[in-house]
């Protein structure tokens, strides 16, 4: 049986990661001159709270010494590693990590390490996680599990919008003119993530409660026929639990589907996006 490993962007439950025993790399975020990640973590609420007071945080990828350091230990215990980090798109993560992957084999050549890039983030990410593992604990070896990411990576569907366009122009997303704008007229961002695993504004839509009822429609455009066999879908929130509810209601009365996982964004994508952030993730036909 493989061992698994993602990092902390997968936005999972540390309950989750701990009795599926999923190994986690931390990311790390300066928050207020403060420098977290590695075990030391403010909690989401705390975070997004000093954010609405005007803190900007800062964050940082995997770097090589950090990812060799987290390989390198797993290989002393395990013979094969699969490890499924943040979009490529998104951060420079995944590229760290395939280097410490090779350093850390020709240092225990008994152990093989596969690095997938998965093209998904927060719990779109956790969400692939979440399949693989159940396939390793089926019996999937490691070569059958990487078939099935590298099969269906791209039937993870994201789709999300966010409450203050400012974080999105302080990214890069919109412009200071269209962040001012929108905010003045209400608009309302929905944004996803595309088949190179990168962030993309698809439409904007004015009002917040439209906004959360467009995710649930852009849902149903994209699962279609989509069949699985034990359907779940995975909502993130940048503090505004009640907005997650409200679209884990709406999913549940138009698909019947009643297997949810609700969890907080973290800190590391929550600095990109804010507080108010509300994110869907399900399998579909296409992203």
């Amino acid at each position: 049986m493989f061992y698994l490993v993602t990092d902390t962007t997968a936005d999972l439950p540390k309950e989750f990661l701990k009795e599926r025993n999923i190994g986690c790399i931390s990311l790390s975020y300066i928050i207020d001159g403060v420098t977290y990640g590695h075990g030391k973590e403010l909690d989401p609420k705390e975070f997004f709270n000093m954010m609405r007071q005007g803190k900007m945080p800062t964050t940082s990828q995997v770097n090589l010494v950090e990812a060799y350091m987290f390989l390198s230990e797993a290989a002393k215990k395990e013979k094969e590693i699969l490890v499924l980090p943040l979009s490529s798109g998104i951060s420079g993560s995944y590229n760290s990590l395939q280097m410490a992957a090779r350093d850390v084999m020709n240092d225990y050549p008994q152990c093989r390490i596969e690095v997938i890039d998965t093209l998904c983030a927060s719990l779109g990410e956790g969400m692939l996680v979440y399949r693989v593992a159940e396939l390793r604990d089926k019996g999937y070896s490691l070569d059958e599990a990487k078939a099935w990411i590298e099969e269906h990576k791209l039937n993870f569907v994201h789709v999300f919008t966010v409450d203050d366009l400012f974080h999105l122009f302080r990214g890069g997303r919109v412009s200071r003119t269209a962040a001012v704008i929108g905010t003045l007229a209400g608009i309302k961002p929905m944004l996803h993530v595309d088949n190179d695993g990168h962030l993309i504004n698809i439409d904007k839509i004015r009002g917040r409660k439209k906004s959360l009822q467009a995710m649930v429609d852009y849902m149903e455009l994209k699962r279609k026929n989509y069949q699985e066999e034990d359907p779940i879908v995975m909502i993130s929130h940048g503090d505004c639990i009640e907005d997650a509810e409200y679209v884990r209601d709406l999913v549940k009365e138009r698909f019947g589907i009643d297997k949810f996982i609700i969890n907080s964004l973290g800190p590391v994508i929550g600095a990109h996006t804010g507080p108010g952030l509300v994110a869907l993730f399900f399998m579909g036909e296409s992203r």
